[in-house]
C-alpha cells in the first residue's frame, strides 16, 4: 500500500503470490463516507481461481472507490483509497469529478513515495508479515509529465470491460481529459497500453503507434485495438443522436439475435481452459479403463456409516476410491512425479496432495487434500468434506488448488460410467470415477446382479510407462473389489 500524505492511504489489489494478474471486484461491501476499521471485509473479488473476500488493514473513513463492480483490475493497482483521520478538515469526498477542482500539475519527475512498513492484505488468509520493500521511482515518459500516485493508479484501461468514470480525489494533480475524447501523445513516445493490450495488438497484427488511445492519460485499451483491427465499413449507416465514444461496463451476457448469447470468458473458466489446452497439446495423454465389481466396497460403506469412529463424518464410495487410490500410489510411488520441463528432469514425490475435481457456479475447480497419503480414514473424510463444502460456497483459496500431485474426478454422480480425463497441469495421473450400477456379473461360476463401476486412469507417457499406468489401475480396482486390502496392503 502506498499513501499519498499522512492523511489518505490506499488499498491495492493484493498480489497472492500464485501467478494471479487480475481479479475482478464482484462486490463492495462500504461506501464512500462509511467508517472501516482494521481488519473489516470491504469487498469481494473472483481471481482466476477463487472468489475472495479483502479486509482493509486500517482504520479510517472510505474516501473513494476507483473502480465499481463487474471490472477486472490488475494486481498493484489501486481499489479503494481511506481518509485516516476524517476529523482533520474535509469531509469524504463523494462528487463527481467535474465538481473537482484541478490543483497544479506535478513536477516532471516525482519519486513515488514509499511503501509503508504496515501490513499488507493478500488473498490468502488475512495479513501477512511487514515487508522492507520499496519501489524504485518511476521514470517518466519522454516529453510527458510523470503522473502522481492516484492517476498513476487509475491509468490504464479496465481489461476489456470499458473505462468507468473515475471520481477525481483531492490528491489528483491535474484533471483527466473527457470520456472518449481522443489523447494526443507526445511526439515520438511510446504509445502507453498494458501488456495484455499488447500482446492483443501484436496477435491482430496492429501497430500500437497508429491507434488512437481513449483511455485515461492517453492509455490504449482493448476497445481502442479492436476498433483499429475492425474493417471500416463501406457506407456509415447516419445515426440521429451521436454514438457514445466510450462503452458501457461489459455486461456478464451479450444478446445476439434471438437464437444466441455471447459470454465473455474470464475468472475460473478462463483459467480452466487456458489450463486444460495446455495439457492436452503438452503432455502426451494414455488413458486405461477397467470395469470392477464393487459390492463389497458398497457394503462396507453402509457398515462404516455405523463405525462409531466415523460418526459425524460422510461415508460415501468416493471416500474409499480416494483411499484405494491413495495405497495404489504407496505401492506404485513413481507415479507420484512431474515432467521439469525446464531442466528437463522428472521430479519424484514423497507425499500425496489428493485432487478433487469439484463443479461449482463458477466453473471447474481442483483443490487439493495437503498429504492426503499421511492421513487416516476418518482425517480423510473430514478433509474431503472440508474440501467439497468450501468448494461448492465458492470460497476456495488459490493456496489449496496450488501443488496438487494427482487427481479424482468423479463423473459417477452425474449417471456417466466414465471418460478420458485430462490431466490437471503439472500432474501424472488423474482417476475418473464412473457411475456405480446394478449389472449382471459373474460371481463364482455364476451370472448375479452386482453393483459394477467402470475406471479410468490417464497418465503422462512421457514419465509413466503403460506397465506403471497399468499396476496402478490395477491395484485400486482390486482394493474396490476385495476391501480386506485396505488393511492388508496399508
Amino acid at each position: 500500500m502506498a499513501t499519498t500524505d499522512q492523511r489518505f492511504r490506499e488499498f491495492k489489489m493484493p498480489d497472492v503470490g500464485e501467478g494471479l494478474t487480475e481479479a475482478e471486484i464482484l462486490k463492495w461491501y462500504v461506501a464512500p463516507g462509511d467508517t472501516v476499521t482494521d481488519g473489516q471485509i470491504v469487498c469481494e473479488v473472483e481471481t482466476a481461481k477463487a472468489a475472495v473476500e479483502l479486509p482493509i488493514p486500517f482504520d479510517g473513513v472510505v474516501h473513494e472507490l476507483r473502480f465499481g463492480e463487474g471490472v477486472t483490475v490488475d494486481v498493484g493497482t489501486v481499489i479503494i483509497s481511506v481518509d485516516t483521520q476524517p476529523d482533520a478538515g474535509d469531509a469524504p469526498a463523494a462528487a463527481p469529478a467535474a465538481e473537482a477542482a484541478p490543483a497544479p500539475a506535478a513536477p516532471a519527475e516525482e519519486p513515488e513515495p514509499e511503501e509503508p512498513q504496515g501490513r499488507q492484505a493478500v488473498l490468502v488468509g488475512y495479513g501477512a508479515a511487514p515487508s522492507s520493500t520499496k519501489r524504485r521511482p518511476r521514470k517518466p515518459q519522454p516529453g510527458k509529465a510523470a503522473p502522481s500516485g492516484v492517476a498513476a493508479a487509475i491509468q490504464g484501461e479496465l481489461n476489456g470491460h470499458g473505462t468507468a468514470p473515475v471520481p477525481v480525489s483531492r490528491e489528483t494533480t491535474a484533471p483527466a481529459p473527457a470520456p472518449g475524447t481522443a489523447f494526443a501523445a507526445p511526439a515520438g513516445a511510446r504509445p502507453l497500453a498494458k501488456p495484455p493490450v499488447r500482446k492483443l495488438a501484436k496477435d491482430l497484427g496492429i501497430d500500437l503507434a497508429t491507434v488512437t488511445p481513449t483511455g485515461p492519460d492517453g492509455t490504449i485499451t482493448r476497445e481502442d485495438v479492436h476498433a483499429a483491427a475492425a474493417p471500416a465499413p463501406a457506407t456509415p449507416a447516419p445515426a440521429a443522436v451521436p454514438a457514445p465514444a466510450v462503452a458501457e461496463a461489459a455486461p456478464a451476457a451479450v444478446a445476439v439475435g434471438d437464437r444466441e448469447r455471447r459470454v465473455p470468458v474470464k475468472g475460473v473458466r478462463k483459467a480452466t481452459a487456458q489450463a486444460m489446452v495446455n495439457s492436452a497439446f503438452t503432455a502426451p495423454h494414455v488413458t486405461e479403463f477397467i470395469t470392477v465389481d464393487v459390492t463389497r466396497t458398497m457394503k462396507l460403506v453402509q457398515d462404516l456409516k455405523q463405525d462409531p469412529d466415523m460418526a459425524g463424518l460422510r461415508v460415501n464410495p468416493l471416500l474409499l476410491v480416494a483411499k484405494a487410490l491413495l495405497i495404489a500410489i504407496r505401492r506404485n510411488p513413481d507415479v507420484n512425479a512431474s515432467w521439469g520441463e525446464a531442466n528437463q528432469e522428472i521430479v519424484y514425490k514423497d507425499y500425496v496432495n489428493l485432487g478433487i475435481a469439484a463443479a461449482t457456479p463458477r466453473g471447474l475447480i481442483v483443490p487439493n487434500i495437503k498429504d492426503a497419503g499421511a492421513k487416516t480414514l476418518p482425517e480423510l473424510s473430514r478433509a474431503l468434506s472440508d474440501l467439497v463444502a468450501t468448494a461448492r460456497e465458492g470460497k476456495t483459496s488459490p493456496a489449496d488448488m496450488s501443488g496438487g500431485t494427482v487427481t479424482i474426478t468423479n463423473v459417477g454422480v452425474f449417471g456417466v460410467d466414465t471418460g478420458t480425463p485430462i490431466l490437471n497441469p503439472g500432474e501424472s495421473a488423474i482417476l475418473a470415477f464412473g457411475a456405480i450400477k446394478l449389472q449382471p456379473w459373474v460371481h463364482k461360476g455364476k451370472v448375479k446382479p452386482r453393483q459394477v463401476t467402470t475406471l479410468a486412469l490417464s497418465f503422462d507417457h512421457r514419465l509413466v510407462d503403460g506397465e506403471l499406468g497399468s499396476k496402478v489401475l490395477a491395484d485400486i480396482a482390486a482394493v474396490l473389489e476385495n476391501p480386506k486390502k485396505l488393511i492388508t496392503w496399508s
